[in-house]
């Protein structure tokens, strides 16, 4: 080397630590008990099946389960129970990859019939270093039809030395067929709290200082997958002597502090908007992702649910979170807070960002705090359009009616004075309701009580409904500004024709249709009245 020259060591990259803690044996496997215990019990008896089907969430283990299995079955360790060993010849060739007799391949990648011919030609061949060939097949339903039937004529006439592990995250697409020609295997997620477990023992093997809820927080945020955790806590870990708090934590995942979720939740709780907004606000100015913040609400609001439904010990949280749950179960309305997770569920599924990124769940706070409307349901003759229905609310349905002996609340003359506007407010829901209403006239008012007559018990009984005189007690009471409530009375002497009303009549053609088109219609005597005052 000339004097000139420099030598310059680079470093080689450092290994990502979902690949550095992958498991190596079944013990170091999490939350997959129940596959695990199955898979020994196999290879203590000896009966290995042909073919597997291990399906699941992505990082719930599958592929590693199906390494462990192709260690174990050829590992030369006479005893099963040390099975996969990690010692012998055919382990230690698994563990660095060069051994020959496991091949795996990619479906997202060999999606052809002609990969799987090519599969089905090498599989006669015997094995080169074990006992076995395993071909661990990755994302299976990735093939095409043709490749399945192909794969399907292997798994019915395999060869003795070969055995097959699929692996899918989407089972439902895996045909019929195939499935019942393997063995199947169903990977959970994880629980979190084993999720953060498995995250202590790495950040203590690694060096790290960070915190228990920090690791808790990128658990929760992992949703079951051990591997994505992992590569969430490979992440934020920047500096190996840095303590890792929860606020960095929250600042890297961009998620909102656990208090501004609880401030959302308590104005949620307390119906108070411009609070809610305030919350929104000052997250998302700190950082915080607003999808990531809208998740985080409603994963809260599901606790709360949990709690309200059966127990908060269905959530798994602290004891302190679970006392919170229980507190805000107790205050929320079971129908406020469904529609509330509702909101912000569509909010976090319709995400697109935008210039305004916040407006998705200042929306749903909104539309989780706006009063219901009650519904109009007159099957006869309701007709008008939605956006008409919904103008306007009924009154409330806790309306009572005032005690004996209260002065009417509006005069009996009032009533007749503004009945065509009364009908033309009607009209608003149901374009046929006041043609009913022609054969019925105000009698008398008793507090807040409207007693309307007839002398036709076919119409008497048409709109005598709860529904319907709901609608009636509406008009009334918009055009009056008072709540009214109707009582409706059939008399064989109702003392004048019913089918007028202030000197008006109702069967007039051209009334009703100035009714239809929204007119408004005043009386003669009331024009007349108005031109004296004048």
């Amino acid at each position: 080397m000339l004097d000139s020259e420099v030598e310059v060591t680079v470093p080689l990259p450092k290994q990502a630590l979902y690949l550095k803690w992958r498991p190596m044996s079944f013990d170091d496997m999490v939350g997959q008990e129940h596959i695990t215990r199955t898979l020994r019990n196999s290879l203590k008896t000896g009966r290995i099946r042909h073919a597997y089907l291990f399906s699941g969430p992505r990082g719930t283990g599958k592929t590693t389960s199906a390494r462990l299995l192709a260690k174990a079955i050829n590992c030369h360790d006479p005893n099963p129970d040390n099975r996969p060993c990690n010692q012998c010849s055919a382990c230690i060739a698994v563990n660095e990859g060069r051994y020959l007799d496991l091949i795996e391949i990619d479906a997202a990648t060999h999606t052809g019939v002609d990969d799987v011919r090519d599969l089905r030609d090498k599989i006669a061949f015997s094995p080169g270093e074990g006992k076995f060939k395993v071909y661990i097949i990755d994302e299976v339903h990735r093939f095409t039809g043709n490749a399945f039937d192909a794969l399907l004529k292997t798994l019915e006439e395999p060869p003795e030395h070969a055995i097959f592990v699929l692996a899918t995250t989407e089972i439902d697409k895996v045909p019929a067929t195939i499935k019942s020609r393997c063995l199947p295997f169903e990977f959970r997620r994880i629980s979190l709290h084993e999720v953060a477990d498995r995250l202590q023992m790495i950040a203590e093997s690694e060096g790290l200082n960070i915190e228990r809820s920090a690791l808790e927080l990128i658990a929760r945020h992992g949703t079951g997958s051990a591997r994505d955790s992992i590569s969430l806590l490979d992440q934020v870990v920047s500096d190996p002597e840095q303590v890792i708090t929860l606020e960095v934590v929250q600042r890297i995942l961009g998620t909102a502090s656990l208090a501004a979720v609880k401030d959302l939740v308590e104005a949620l709780v307390a119906e108070d908007i411009t609070g809610g907004l305030h919350v929104i606000a000052s997250a998302v100015d700190s950082g915080s992702d607003p999808r990531q913040f809208g998740g985080q609400i409603v994963e809260h609001l599901r606790a709360i649910l949990l709690t309200q439904t059966a127990s908060a010990d269905l959530v798994e949280a602290s004891r302190e979170d679970q006392a919170l749950y229980e507190q805000q179960a107790e205050q929320i309305e079971r129908g406020r807070l469904l529609k509330a997770i509702r909101a912000f569920n569509d909010a976090v599924n319709n995400y697109k960002g935008g210039w305004q990124p916040q407006l998705a769940l200042e929306m749903a706070l909104i539309e989780s705090l706006r009063a219901d409307e009650a519904p109009v349901v007159v099957q006869q003759y309701v007709t008008a359009p939605p956006q008409a229905a919904v103008s306007q609310p009924l009154p409330a349905a806790n309306t009572e009616p005032l005690p004996p002996g209260t002065p009417p609340v509006v005069e009996v003359g009032a009533l007749h004075d503004k009945w065509i506007e009364m009908l033309r407010t009607l009209n608003k829901r149901s374009s046929t309701a006041p043609d009913v209403m022609q054969y019925f006239r105000p009698l008398r008012v008793e507090g807040n009580l409207v007693f309307l007559g007839t002398d036709n018990p076919l119409y008497f009984e048409r709109l005598n409904v709860p529904q319907k005189l709901k609608l009636v007690e509406w008009a009334f009471s918009t055009v009056h500004k008072v709540p009214l409530l109707v009582k409706l009375i059939l008399s064989n002497d109702m003392g004048g024709d019913p089918t007028t009303s202030g000197g008006t009549d109702m069967n007039d053609p051209l009334l009703s249709d100035g009714l239809q088109l929204g007119a408004k219609i005043t009386p003669i005597e009331n024009t007349k009245r108005q031109n004296e005052q004048e």
